[in-house]
């Protein structure tokens, strides 16, 4: 099977999506794929063990992508093997009442991972600078000062919004939080087929919403937002991956062998020593515990 380096998907320059692949064959058959997934994952779920022992830093995967692009099933895939306690997701949809009375940022503040633990964001603070720029309209929700109508929302506002999101990057990078930013990378066509499938499988149908239908007429305009905010937002620290996602197998185990290779280059990240006089009484401790 075709081997492949995380630099291969890491985005250290600006990008047109138009130019991006949405579909990469690893030249293996899919049973081969979902092998090395189950390798990986086994993997990363040891390494997690070992990060909640070290107790130093926190990881946030963040997931975007369009409809359809099979987020919820590689959550699923990806962290079958981790501890249940080690990993947390959260998925945000339309702001809550309560969040609406705070800063936009407040919940994803809320849900951020404690050390040593996962968290994974199933949409992201991101759909503050996507589906609102789609729609800013759904800005005045926000009760924001000096923006009553849409004409407010000028360019100023979305570069503050911009710094305000990569300021938010940067204050959790410091405090430990290890960040990765996963763009799932579906072709028109292939949302096209899943949307399909899910109104020709009655097991599938409560997932459609007429609402899909709606935007996806809004694609281009979705895509160009995607494209403006990973190229404003991808830094050194928090790097956006671009990951073709016609096939979901293949985007399952790219994430995965990302996440694995870049989060052992950690190499403090160990278990902590025991204390010396803990070591010294071991054999003692084992055979109180053989005499009972």
């Amino acid at each position: 099977m075709r081997d492949i380096k995380p630099s291969q998907f890491k985005v250290d320059a600006p990008v047109k999506l138009s130019e991006r692949k949405t579909f990469v064959d690893l030249h293996g058959k899919e049973e081969k794929i979902e092998e090395e997934l189950q390798n990986i994952r086994e993997d990363l779920g040891e390494w997690q063990d070992t990060l909640y022992a070290y107790n130093k830093y926190a990881v946030l995967i963040c997931l975007q992508g369009m409809d359809t692009a099979g987020k919820d099933s590689l959550i699923r895939e990806v962290f079958k093997d981790f501890n249940s306690r080690g990993v947390v997701v959260h998925s945000f949809k339309t702001p809550t009442s309560l969040e609406l009375k705070h800063d936009y940022l407040w919940r994803h503040y809320k849900a951020l991972p404690e050390r040593g633990k996962f968290g994974i964001f199933n949409r992201t603070h991101y759909e503050n600078v996507l589906v609102t720029r789609v729609h800013p309209e759904y800005i005045l929700n926000e009760n924001i000062p000096g923006i009553n109508k849409v004409e407010d929302i000028n360019e100023e506002f979305w570069e503050r919004r911009f710094k305000d999101i990569l300021d938010f990057e940067k204050h959790i990078v410091h405090s430990g939080t290890i960040v990765f930013k996963f763009f799932l990378h579906l072709s028109k066509k292939e949302q096209k087929d899943r949307l399909l499938r899910r109104l020709d499988k009655p097991n599938k149908n409560w997932k459609f919403s007429p609402g899909d239908l709606k935007e996806r007429k809004l694609w281009d305009k979705y895509q160009e937002c995607y494209e403006d905010a990973i190229n404003r937002t991808s830094t050194q620290d928090t790097p956006w991956y671009i990951i073709p996602a016609d096939d979901k197998p293949t985007a399952r185990y790219l994430v995965a062998k990302i996440l694995y290779e870049e989060l052992t280059k950690y190499t403090e990240v160990k278990e902590p020593e025991l204390e010396p006089e803990i070591r010294r009484n071991i054999d003692e401790y084992r055979e109180q515990l053989k005499k009972e």
